[in-house]
């Protein structure tokens, strides 16, 4: 049992990391080089974006005459689109994201540093943000960015946890960050579930170099996440092909599973750089919306 000291010191662990967590995603997203007009659409709106040469089908109302009068094409005034989307997001915490092989961060640390520079830049951009489930709502403003930070830094008890698909939004965006390791039908289920509401979005896979290679040799002994389950060998290259084989199917399916809900699908490893899986994360969304 958890007493009120335990809980304390984890309390003041927790807060010691939010900073260095915030400071890391304002700094990540700062690297994203968004463009003239960022995530700026066309569309219903007051304010002004941009001049194009009028097109077959433009209405004559929507011809900017003084402009034109400037030369012999006419122009229509765009305005921006000001109509702000909805993007939940669900980060796995469970046991298995705390694995690292030692030479790269853990797969935790890189699922929340990328998620929350990704809520940076659409907060920055207008957009609503919040988390799947019922907790912490999609709303726009930088203190949002400050709930984000807490609730992301808070760890599940289980070895694998699956997408909290419950609370979405009708026609929203969403994202899923894991390492996906655990009961895929439950993955198939969420997408299902926010497929049926309209929902699209992306699905960020994580894992460690480790994972994808296996160059476990000899005499292993491998745990899960909690260590409530181990199984120990004394040829642990004879899982090699068996191991890579159930990885790429996972992969395969996870791919399938994405096209199918109109969905899109990335694998992406923690010895890559952060800005990588940001930079596919923003553009991903972008393309979506």
């Amino acid at each position: 049992m958890q007493t009120a000291q335990d809980l304390r010191l984890e309390a003041e662990d927790a807060a010691a990391r939010l900073p260095d967590l915030l400071a890391q995603a304002d700094q990540l997203a700062s690297t994203v080089l968004l463009g003239t007009h960022g995530r700026r659409r066309a569309g219903l709106g007051d304010d002004f974006w941009q001049y194009r040469p009028a097109q077959a089908g433009d209405p004559r109302r929507s011809i900017d005459w003084r402009r034109s009068a400037r030369g012999d094409t006419q122009f229509v005034r765009e305005r921006e689109w000001q109509i702000a989307q909805t993007v939940q997001l669900w980060v796995d915490q469970a046991g298995s994201m705390q694995f690292t092989s030692g030479k790269h961060p853990d797969k935790a640390h890189r699922a929340r540093l990328v998620t929350l520079a990704l809520a940076v830049l659409l907060l920055r951009s207008g957009e609503r943000v919040g988390l799947t489930g019922t907790r912490l709502p999609p709303r726009r403003g930088s203190i949002q960015v400050l709930r984000l930070a807490e609730m992301l830094l808070e760890e599940d008890a289980s070895d694998y946890s699956p997408p909290d698909h419950k609370g979405m939004l009708p026609r929203s965006q969403a994202v899923f960050v894991s390492d996906f390791l655990g009961d895929l039908d439950e993955v198939e289920l969420g997408l299902t579930k926010a497929a049926d509401r309209g929902v699209r979005g992306v699905l960020l896979q994580i894992l460690d170099p480790v994972e994808e290679s296996f160059p476990f040799r000899g005499r292993a002994v491998f745990e899960s996440p909690r260590q409530t389950l181990a199984h120990e060998t004394l040829k642990a290259d004879d899982l090699r092909d068996k191991y890579l084989k159930r990885l790429a199917e996972r992969k395969a399916r996870l791919t399938a599973l994405a096209q199918l809900t109109g969905w899109q699908y990335h694998c992406h490893h923690t010895d890559q750089s952060a800005q990588s899986a940001l930079m596919w994360l923003y553009h991903a969304l972008d393309r979506r919306l």
